[in-house]
C-alpha cells in the first residue's frame, strides 16, 4: 500500500472535541477510521454518519481503552471489517482531579497516572502486532503543554502526561527499527472542548493575549498536526513533540 489512503486509524476518545476533529480530517484524506468512545452512542454514531456523507469510511467502536478485554475485542472486531490498525491516534481522555497539590490524595494523583499509562500501554499493545506485521505504523498520543508549563490546579493531568510523553520517546527508539513511529501532539488551551470549560472568562482572555496568533488552540488545528504524524510527511521523524499552542508557548 502506497500513501495513506484505505489505511485502518484508530481514533480513541474521538466522539466529541480533538477526536472528532482528527477522525473527521483522517478520514477525508482517505483512510478507514474507527472512532472509538465510551460513553455517547449518539455522539458517535453523529461523527461516523457525517464522514460518511462526506463519502469517507468509519465505523463506531464503544470500547474502555484501559479494559484489555475491551481493546481486544474492539481490534478484533475491526479486523473483521478492515484488518489491522496502521494508525493509531490515542486521544482518550481520562478523568482526573483539578486541585492544588495540597488538597490531593495520592488516589488521585496516583489513579491518573495510573489511568494515564494504563490506557496508553493496552491500546498500543493491541495494534502493534499488525503494524510489527507490516513493518509500518504510525503511534500518535495527544498530550498537553502542562506537561513542560504548570498551571494552578491541574497538576494530576500534566504529570500523567509527561510521563505519557517519556513514555513515547522509548517506544520511539524501540519501534524505530520495525518501521514504526510514536510521536507526540502537545495543544495549548484548546477551546471547544470539555476542558476549557473549567476557565472562566478573564483566565481565557489573558491565555489569549499572551499568545502571539490571537486565540486558543481549535480542534481542527491539533487534528491538522495529527494528520501530518498519521502521514508520509513525517516518514523520518519520530520521537518528536509538536506544540500546536499558537506560540503561546516556545521551545
Amino acid at each position: 500500500m502506497t500513501g495513506t489512503t484505505g489505511r485502518v486509524a484508530l481514533v480513541t476518545g474521538s466522539s466529541s472535541g480533538i477526536g472528532a476533529a482528527t477522525a473527521r480530517l483522517l478520514a477525508a484524506r482517505g483512510m478507514r477510521v474507527v472512532v472509538n468512545y465510551l460513553h455517547s452512542d449518539v455522539a458517535a454514531d453523529e461523527v461516523v454518519a457525517g464522514i460518511g456523507a462526506e463519502g469517507g469510511h468509519a465505523m463506531a467502536v464503544r470500547a474502555d481503552v484501559r479494559e484489555p478485554t475491551a481493546v481486544e475485542s474492539m481490534i478484533e472486531r475491526v479486523g473483521t471489517a478492515w484488518g489491522g490498525v496502521d494508525v493509531l491516534v490515542h486521544n482518550a481522555l481520562t478523568p482526573y482531579a483539578i486541585k492544588p497539590f495540597r488538597d490531593m490524595t495520592w488516589e488521585e494523583l496516583g489513579g491518573k497516572l495510573d489511568d494515564e499509562m494504563r490506557a496508553a500501554f493496552v491500546v498500543t499493545k493491541a495494534v502493534l502486532p499488525a503494524m510489527t506485521d507490516q513493518g509500518w505504523g504510525r503511534i500518535i498520543y495527544l498530550g498537553t503543554g502542562l506537561s513542560r508549563r504548570p498551571r494552578e490546579g491541574m497538576i494530576a493531568l500534566g504529570t500523567a502526561k509527561a510521563a505519557l510523553t517519556q513514555f513515547s520517546r522509548y517506544l520511539a527508539q524501540e519501534l524505530g527499527p520495525r518501521g514504526i513511529t510514536v510521536n507526540v501532539v502537545e495543544p495549548g488551551p484548546v477551546a471547544e472542548t470539555r476542558i476549557s470549560q473549567v476557565l472562566d472568562e478573564q483566565q481565557t482572555r489573558r491565555q489569549v493575549a499572551a499568545t502571539p496568533l490571537g486565540r486558543l488552540v481549535r480542534p481542527v488545528d491539533v487534528a491538522q498536526a495529527v494528520a501530518f504524524y498519521a502521514s508520509e510527511d513525517s516518514a523520518f521523524m519520530t520521537g518528536s513533540t509538536a506544540a500546536v499552542n499558537g506560540g503561546m508557548a516556545m521551545y
